[in-house]
Protein backbone atom coordinates (compact mmCIF):
# COMPACT_ATOMS: atom_id res chain seq x y z
CA UNK A 1 0.00 0.00 0.00
CA UNK A 2 0.80 3.25 -0.74
CA UNK A 3 0.01 6.47 1.30
CA UNK A 4 0.92 9.57 0.21
CA UNK A 5 -0.36 13.28 -1.05
CA UNK A 6 0.21 16.76 -0.06
CA UNK A 7 -1.02 17.57 3.61
CA UNK A 8 -2.51 20.93 3.50
CA UNK A 9 -3.44 23.14 6.39
CA UNK A 10 -6.42 25.29 4.72
CA UNK A 11 -9.93 24.75 6.17
CA UNK A 12 -8.70 23.14 9.75
CA UNK A 13 -6.13 20.42 7.95
CA UNK A 14 -3.66 19.13 9.04
CA UNK A 15 -4.23 15.37 8.93
CA UNK A 16 -4.95 12.94 5.99
CA UNK A 17 -6.18 9.31 6.96
CA UNK A 18 -7.09 5.98 5.00
CA UNK A 19 -9.10 2.75 6.18
CA UNK A 20 -9.85 -0.90 5.38
CA UNK A 21 -13.69 -1.93 5.49
CA UNK A 22 -15.15 -3.24 8.02
CA UNK A 23 -14.85 -6.95 8.35
CA UNK A 24 -16.80 -8.90 11.10
CA UNK A 25 -13.80 -8.98 13.59
CA UNK A 26 -9.98 -9.03 13.02
CA UNK A 27 -9.83 -12.01 15.92
CA UNK A 28 -7.28 -9.89 18.14
CA UNK A 29 -6.74 -10.62 21.28
CA UNK A 30 -4.80 -8.14 23.55
CA UNK A 31 -1.89 -10.15 23.65
CA UNK A 32 -1.47 -9.98 20.25
CA UNK A 33 1.45 -7.49 18.48
CA UNK A 34 0.65 -5.51 14.58
CA UNK A 35 4.12 -5.61 13.10
CA UNK A 36 4.13 -3.38 9.63
CA UNK A 37 7.00 -3.56 7.02
CA UNK A 38 7.39 0.15 6.27
CA UNK A 39 9.34 3.05 4.47
CA UNK A 40 8.40 6.22 5.11
CA UNK A 41 9.54 9.55 4.87
CA UNK A 42 10.93 10.73 8.36
CA UNK A 43 6.81 11.61 9.68
CA UNK A 44 5.52 9.97 12.34
CA UNK A 45 1.96 8.05 11.72
CA UNK A 46 -0.35 6.97 13.47
CA UNK A 47 -2.04 3.14 13.87
CA UNK A 48 -5.47 3.11 14.06
CA UNK A 49 -7.61 0.19 15.47
CA UNK A 50 -11.68 0.75 14.75
CA UNK A 51 -14.67 -0.89 16.43
CA UNK A 52 -18.10 -0.56 15.96
CA UNK A 53 -18.78 2.44 18.26
CA UNK A 54 -20.93 4.76 16.29
CA UNK A 55 -18.75 7.53 17.42
CA UNK A 56 -17.65 10.10 15.28
CA UNK A 57 -13.30 10.02 14.63
CA UNK A 58 -13.01 7.71 16.85
CA UNK A 59 -10.43 5.24 17.07
CA UNK A 60 -7.92 3.41 19.26
CA UNK A 61 -4.40 4.68 18.05
CA UNK A 62 -0.74 4.00 18.32
CA UNK A 63 2.23 6.15 16.89
CA UNK A 64 5.09 4.77 15.34
CA UNK A 65 7.61 6.81 13.21
CA UNK A 66 9.81 6.02 10.45
CA UNK A 67 12.95 6.84 8.78
CA UNK A 68 13.29 8.84 5.78
CA UNK A 69 13.61 6.17 2.77
CA UNK A 70 14.59 3.66 4.84
CA UNK A 71 12.21 0.27 5.54
CA UNK A 72 11.71 -0.95 8.53
CA UNK A 73 9.72 -3.31 10.91
CA UNK A 74 7.61 -1.35 13.37
CA UNK A 75 5.81 -3.50 16.34
CA UNK A 76 2.59 -2.25 17.78
CA UNK A 77 1.38 -4.00 20.80
CA UNK A 78 -1.99 -4.42 21.05
CA UNK A 79 -2.38 -3.49 24.58
CA UNK A 80 -0.98 -0.41 23.87
CA UNK A 81 -3.51 1.22 21.93
CA UNK A 82 -5.35 4.26 23.08
CA UNK A 83 -8.81 5.19 22.84
CA UNK A 84 -8.87 8.85 20.84
CA UNK A 85 -11.80 11.01 19.48
CA UNK A 86 -10.65 14.67 17.37
CA UNK A 87 -7.21 14.32 18.21
CA UNK A 88 -7.60 14.02 22.22
CA UNK A 89 -6.55 10.68 24.34
CA UNK A 90 -9.10 9.33 26.46
CA UNK A 91 -7.37 6.79 28.41
CA UNK A 92 -9.76 5.38 30.29
CA UNK A 93 -11.62 3.80 27.67
CA UNK A 94 -10.46 0.23 27.00
CA UNK A 95 -9.93 -2.13 23.73
CA UNK A 96 -11.79 -4.66 23.23
CA UNK A 97 -9.82 -6.15 20.69
CA UNK A 98 -12.14 -8.90 19.73
CA UNK A 99 -14.33 -6.33 18.60
CA UNK A 100 -11.18 -4.57 16.25
CA UNK A 101 -13.11 -4.40 12.55
CA UNK A 102 -10.63 -2.47 10.47
CA UNK A 103 -7.48 -0.74 10.55
CA UNK A 104 -6.08 2.37 9.52
CA UNK A 105 -3.42 5.13 8.82
CA UNK A 106 -3.17 8.79 10.07
CA UNK A 107 -0.89 11.64 9.45
CA UNK A 108 -1.48 14.33 11.75
CA UNK A 109 1.27 16.20 12.32
CA UNK A 110 -0.01 19.48 11.02
CA UNK A 111 2.86 20.14 8.67
CA UNK A 112 2.59 21.03 5.69
CA UNK A 113 3.73 19.46 2.28
CA UNK A 114 4.32 16.33 0.50
CA UNK A 115 4.47 12.91 2.61
CA UNK A 116 4.51 9.13 1.55
CA UNK A 117 4.39 5.78 3.41
CA UNK A 118 4.58 2.48 1.95
CA UNK A 119 3.30 -0.45 3.73
CA UNK A 120 4.66 -3.70 2.50
CA UNK A 121 2.99 -6.02 4.66
CA UNK A 122 0.99 -6.01 8.06
CA UNK A 123 0.47 -8.98 10.08
CA UNK A 124 -0.08 -9.82 13.71
CA UNK A 125 2.16 -11.75 16.24
CA UNK A 126 0.71 -14.28 18.49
Amino acid sequence: MRFQGNLSLANNGGFASVRSRPKNTLGLTSSDTIVLKIRGDGRQYTFNLYTPDRRTAFSFQRDFKTLDGKWAEVRLPVNQFVAHSFGRALPNVPLSPGRVQAVGVLLGDKKPGAFELEIDWIRVER
